[in-house]
């Protein structure tokens, strides 16, 4: 089977959480006899086939009148944020020409976040004392922020809509800790949901943030994983690691995570680290990691440090989160005139004052966007 986490009959046991644990060994050889299966298979088809025209790209239409960029500047050595930048202390170029910055803000703007949460052995033990301290920690936001709750595993399911209503968020954490999936984990499908629902925020100008909670684990996407281990998916709808990312870049959204690790998720990771087998079909079908997810929207990623933390942990992201920087600027003229649909390169850079005055700095924001 095509994955680095794999799922398997409910009598056979598995590392996803809807499969009660069995031999080891026995369901790691059943696996790699099921890999090599496939991949001989998959070889032998690639000499039968012509090379298949390249896909034309999706393109992503966008009307942009003010863009806002969400950015971290945190201290190169201690890694610890900075809170007292200033507008005259950044530089904003798109596509590599200089910006000028009209707004500046930090800690104005509301939040939309979605809590997406991943259904695995890993990360739900952790659900249920998030759960209690939950109401607690979501006290870390405004009255006028936002949240909705998404789990996933193959597919995503939402157990509550963009509110205001703090109890209601925590009644749908609750209801995601009692929940448990037999079907694979599939990254991508989940960010790309997540960004899908992110974008139908109600608040205007609102900042919006993925928080997802996962042990960065995921299955392959392949159809050879779906047909056998995700069948609540018709075919030829998994969507991959690029439509992923390139929904995050429509919608705007930073993606901030808390990973979850486990003895379960550590062993995965030791087994499949350096099994070339995998490798390859990682390369085939990437199925999408924390890291790059969170480097690509200029997000982070919160390493864990113990299940009874996971409360505070939570209070901890959100002020990370509210206390970052919002600059805006108008496009000039002539990127109005461009090709709908186009991609536009960000970069967000510190004046040379900033880091005479603050020490040496790194700042992340998104790396595009869609226009």
């Amino acid at each position: 089977m095509l994955s680095s986490r794999v799922p398997s009959s409910k009598n056979s046991g598995s590392k996803n959480s809807s499969f009660k644990d069995s031999s080891l060994n026995d369901r790691r050889t059943r696996i790699v006899v099921f890999l090599v299966i496939s991949w001989l298979c998959g070889w032998s088809q690639a000499f039968c086939q012509t090379e298949s025209p390249p896909q034309t790209e999706q393109v992503f239409r966008a009307n942009v009148d003010l863009v806002v960029v969400d950015a971290l500047v945190f201290h190169k050595k201690t890694k610890r944020p900075v809170d007292a930048m200033r507008r005259e202390d950044f530089r904003i170029y798109e596509n590599g020409i200089q910006q000028q910055i009209t707004s500046f803000s930090q800690d104005e703007l509301p939040l939309s976040i979605v809590f997406l949460f991943d259904l695995t052995d890993s990360v739900r033990p952790v659900l249920q004392p998030l759960a209690e301290g939950a109401l607690r920690a979501l006290q870390h936001l405004k009255p006028q922020d936002e949240a909705a709750v998404m789990v996933y595993a193959a597919s995503t399911q939402m157990l509550q809509d963009f509110t205001t209503d703090r109890q209601l968020i925590v009644n749908a954490i609750q209801r995601a800790s009692r929940m448990e999936s037999r079907e694979a984990a599939f990254f991508n499908e989940g960010i790309f949901q997540a960004a899908l629902q992110a974008e139908r925020s109600a608040i205007p100008g609102a900042r919006r943030v993925i928080a997802w909670f996962t042990d960065n684990i995921p299955n392959i996407p392949s159809e050879d994983v779906r047909s056998q281990y995700a069948k609540s998916m018709p075919p030829g709808s998994i969507h991959t690691e690029k439509d992923a990312l390139n929904e995050l870049f429509r919608s705007g959204a930073v993606v901030c995570t808390m990973l979850e690790r486990s003895e379960i998720s550590e062993s995965e990771f030791m087994a499949n680290r350096n099994n070339p087998l995998m490798m390859l079909y990682r390369k085939q079908y990437p199925p999408g990691d924390v890291y790059k997810y969170s480097q690509e929207t200029g997000g982070q990623v919160f390493e864990p440090y113990g299940i009874k933390q996971t409360a505070k942990r939570l209070s901890e992201m959100i002020d990370r989160i509210r206390n970052r920087y919002a600059l805006g600027y108008h496009p000039s003229a002539a990127s109005h005139q461009a090709s709908p649909g186009r991609f536009y390169q960000l970069q967000l850079k510190v004046t040379p004052e900033a880091e005479q005055r603050e020490g040496k700095l790194i700042v992340k924001t998104r790396r595009g966007f869609y226009r």
